[in-house]
């Protein structure tokens, strides 16, 4: 969403990028430094986070941490590293960053390139991308998106990989339908009618352009093919050689998204803190139609990683090629 945006990621890594990563891992993922709380209590160790996109109402549940204490109660000093960046694995591997929030394909597409990063909890269970059209549309099933004219914001990112698998599952491909990026323009382009329908974030655009008087639907991909959505990252060294902090992130990081969960309203008052600005009723509407895609099944628990999600997802990429045939993803991700 433009403002739940995930950081573009591209297809295809600078292959100078591929051979300083390995140099440079050991800075990316060593033990962050300590610093004094200036009391008997035992110092707090400095980690942060990239956050990939400017302050916005789906943090929350950084923000609440932060805010309530649960990092330092975790011994932790926690960065939040705001910022549309183009390449947040690099700086992670860089050692501008300890973890980094990106979606499991990001991740994928990271690891195929030779990039050693691995998915630490996967916040959004719900992949929160939709196709979205106007209710008079005559575009009534997904398969009648064939021929017309679909804006996304450009070839990369959730919102391009979520067009790629609601085609695929009605058996139309890219020639089959006019793309044209747009930039982060969807609602202002749906609204002029300069295009057909739009990719965006589930939990933003449909909201915008009904405040604006626009009544549209969605076809949610969640609905049509399993892919994972925007968890925490860090690089396979850190796991390794600071499981405990790794693991205390983690927990802190949870437990903000259980509080905010549990009293939305307190966590936008936390949130108007952190974002300058904010509007009130628009981080209220999103933060609501966000609380659903938060949640997780009966099954697991919070920031759970699902091993039948990652390789439906892995097939999908295989097949168009985004990724290696026959990927493992059982180093992609952990569930400690």
């Amino acid at each position: 969403m433009q403002t739940y945006r995930r950081v573009p990621f591209s297809l295809a890594f600078l292959t100078g990028l591929l051979l300083v990563s390995f140099l440079l891992t050991a800075c990316g993922s060593a033990t962050p430094a300590t610093t004094s709380t200036g009391s008997s209590k035992p110092p707090l160790t400095n980690v942060s986070i990239g956050l990939g996109y400017i302050p916005d109402i789906q943090f929350a549940p950084f923000y609440v941490a932060v805010k309530k204490g649960f990092y330092q109660e975790a011994g932790l000093n926690v960065s939040l590293n705001h910022g549309i960046v183009t390449d947040l694995f690099g700086e992670m591997i860089a050692g501008k960053d300890t973890f980094v929030f990106a979606g499991g394909d990001d991740t994928l597409v990271a690891r195929s390139k030779g990039l050693p990063v691995t998915d630490i909890a996967t916040i959004y269970p719900t992949y929160p991308v939709s196709l979205i059209v106007p209710d008079a549309s005559a575009i009534k099933t997904l398969a009648a998106i064939k021929g017309h004219t679909i804006g996304v914001p450009g070839k990369y990112g959730s919102t391009y990989v979520g067009l790629l698998a609601l085609l695929r599952a009605v058996n139309l491909t890219e020639k089959d339908v006019k793309l044209e990026s747009i930039g982060f323009t969807q609602v202002a382009a749906l609204k002029a009618g300069r295009v057909d329908a739009v990719m965006g974030y589930t939990n933003n655009e449909p909201l915008q352009l009904r405040r604006l008087g626009l009544p549209v639907r969605t076809f949610d991909v969640p609905n049509y093919q399993p892919l994972v959505s925007n968890g925490i990252v860090t690089t396979e060294q850190t796991l390794s050689s600071s499981p405990a902090l790794v693991r205390a992130f983690v927990q802190a990081t949870i437990k903000g998204l259980t509080y905010v969960l549990a009293n939305p309203s307190d966590a936008i008052q936390v949130s108007k803190g952190f974002i300058s600005g904010m509007n009130l009723t628009e981080a209220t509407d999103e933060l609501n139609a966000t609380l659903p895609i938060w949640q997780s099944d009966s099954q697991h628990p919070l920031g759970y990683n699902n091993l039948a999600t990652w390789q439906a997802m892995a097939q999908f990429m295989e097949s168009l090629g985004l990724i290696p045939a026959n990927t493992d993803v059982s180093k992609a991700f952990v569930n400690e």
